[in-house]
Parts: C-alpha cells; sequence; structure tokens
C-alpha cells in the first residue's frame, strides 16, 4: 500500500518552549519530562505526526541524527527518551523512534492476535513509506523485537538488518512474564492506575535487572521522571494492557503470536540478538536457539546489563550495534 500515508511534519522538539498547542495539562507535563531527558544527553529530535493502517491510525515519530536510517521499536519500558543514552552514542545514523500505537503520543489500534504478525508489519512499511525510505535496519527492543521480525518476514525487501535488544515475547519458550500477566489479569486494570509514581518506576527498574545502575545514577532522575509521565500522564499502559489481553492468556501466549522455527529460518536478514545476563525474560539457551534458528543469527551475551541492557551498557551495546551495522 505504498503511498497511502499522509506525514503532518510538527518541528524540532525545543528543549527551551512548548512547540505543539497543549490541550491539557498532563500533556504539557510529559512533553516537560520528554524534553529533560533529550536534553541531557544533548539531543534535539524532530517530531513527525504519520497517518497509517486501515482504518487510519496517527502515529507519532521522533527522529535524531543522520546518516543511514535505523528504525527503533519500544518494547513497555517505552519510546524515544528511553533509548536517549544509546542515541548519544549513534551520531552516525538517522535514528527514527516511532511510538507504538496505543503508546505515547500515538493513537491506539484493535489488536487481533489472528493479525498481529501483519498489522505491525504493515505499519512500519508504511511509516517508510511516509518518511521516503525504501529500506532500513531495525532495532526491536522486548515486544518491539517481535514487530521487527514480523516486519522482516511479511516486508522482507524494506528490512536491511536486524538488532534484537533484550528479550521479548518472541517464542513461546520465553515465557509470559509476572508482570505481564499482572498487567492481563482482572487485577491489571487497578495495576496501570497505581504506577505513576517515581518509586513504581524504580521498583520496575530493578525488576528488570537495573538496581546496580538505579542506585549508582547511571540512570538519572530524568529518565525515571519520564518514564513515570508515561504512566500518569499518557494513556500508555490503559492501551498497553488491552494491547497484552489480546495477545496473552495467563501463563501462555495466544496462539500464532509468536514465532515458530521455520518462520524464523524463513527470515534471511542478518540479525544480532543483545541479552543481558540479568535479563529474566527466557534464558542464554532459548536466545541461542532461537538465533540458531536463523540462517544469519547471531547471538551476544551483555554481563551485568539487565532487560533494556543499553541502560546499563551504553557504550558497549553502541558499539556492538555499530559494527555489526557497518561491518
Amino acid at each position: 500500500m505504498r503511498g497511502a500515508v499522509q506525514m503532518e511534519r510538527v518541528g524540532t522538539i525545543d528543549t527551551r518552549r512548548i512547540t505543539l498547542p497543549i490541550h491539557d495539562y498532563r500533556t504539557h507535563r510529559h512533553r516537560d519530562a520528554e524534553r529533560i531527558v533529550w536534553t541531557q544527553y544533548g539531543l534535539q529530535p524532530s517530531e513527525y505526526f504519520v497517518e497509517v493502517g486501515a482504518p487510519r491510525v496517527r502515529m507519532r515519530v521522533l527522529e535524531v541524527g543522520s546518516g543511514p536510517p535505523l528504525l527503533f521499536a519500544h518494547g513497555t519500558a517505552g519510546s524515544g527518551p528511553a533509548f536517549a543514552s544509546l542515541i548519544q552514542e549513534l551520531p552516525n545514523f538517522r535514528c527514527i523512534i516511532f511510538d507504538r500505537p496505543g503508546f505515547g503520543l500515538s493513537e491506539p489500534v484493535r489488536y487481533s492476535v489472528g493479525s498481529f504478525g501483519t498489522t505491525v508489519a504493515d505499519l512500519q512499511s508504511q511509516l517508510l513509506d511516509a518518511l521516503g525510505i525504501e529500506s532500513a535496519d531495525v532495532v526491536g527492543h522486548s515486544i518491539g523485537g517481535l514487530f521487527a521480525l514480523r516486519f522482516a518476514l511479511h516486508h522482507p525487501e524494506r528490512v536491511r538488518r536486524i538488532v534484537l535488544l533484550g528479550a521479548g515475547p518472541i517464542v513461546d519458550a520465553a515465557g509470559v512474564p509476572p508482570i505481564i500477566r499482572l498487567i492481563a489479569s482482572p487485577l491489571g486494570a487497578v495495576f496501570v492506575r497505581l504506577i505513576g509514581r517515581p518509586g513504581a518506576t524504580r521498583a520496575m527498574l530493578r525488576g528488570n535487572g537495573h538496581g546496580p545502575s538505579l542506585e549508582s545514577g547511571r540512570i538519572p532522575g530524568a529518565w525515571v521522571d519520564w518514564r513515570t509521565s508515561v504512566s500518569r500522564d499518557t494513556d500508555s499502559m490503559r492501551h498497553e494492557r488491552a494491547m497484552v489481553r489480546a495477545v496473552a492468556a495467563g501463563s501462555r501466549y495466544r496462539p500464532r503470536l509468536t514465532m515458530t522455527d521455520p518462520e524464523l529460518s524463513a527470515i534471511p536478514h542478518p540479525t544480532l540478538m543483545l541479552y543481558g545476563m540479568r535479563d529474566r525474560v527466557g534464558s542464554p539457551s532459548v536466545w541461542a536457539h532461537v538465533m540458531g534458528a536463523m540462517p544469519k543469527g547471531r547471538l551476544s551475551i551483555v554481563d551485568g546489563a539487565g532487560h533494556m541492557l543499553w541502560l546499563d551498557e551504553p557504550a558497549r551495546v553502541a558499539r556492538e550495534i555499530q559494527q555489526f551495522l557497518t561491518a
């Protein structure tokens, strides 16, 4: 469906003032928290809103730097500022980060497990259409890794190489993490309303293996404040719960969500997975099997890193990505 997209360029995210009309206090507060993180890392993204899909959905896109395009698909940790410390270390790439539907400032879509793969693949393909990009390298974190792989499977000509950061719902053997089971449960409706507090954000980081980095200050307070704002000032987690309930049932993912070995073997793109030893999703043996099932898959273990491993080792993760993408 190339050409069936529209793009509205908003401009640069000004670190000194608001650049878009502010419709409510929550959005104002969320944008302030974002700008503080970007400023801390010396970055100033440009912002776009792109209409894609059928029915149409308005998705927000942030762009930093210039060079070969590098498309980021984020996880529940969040988009944009979540990757700021990593993007700072990748100055030679055009880093393009979109808010997944329903997350941040993007409109939601109704997910169906039977069509999940084609839905997320087509959205990414049409996003590249809107930006005038024929093909890109793709980075996926957590469930964003599933976005990246489904994109490569359904639109192989649009993807050059794939980088998977951390584990995610890529294969059934990874299991459904306890926090995802909680979000999907009846208690999840209450839980997603209660987590918009700094203490809950810090507990999330510790639960994902980032306690040492949090205590040492490697993860700055501005990052914690921004992620707290994602939960408190946007509808991200309410929409994330709707997506989780569509794709997971108790301790299992619904059929046809995750990748099978034949599907993995059908992805010919060079693929690098970086996995932190503090990541509690899956195990090294699970991810070694996944990478082994792919014709050009490679697994790299990062000692001492958690689920969002670039928060712990931004320079090392960026170095491995750059070496892989420029080899």
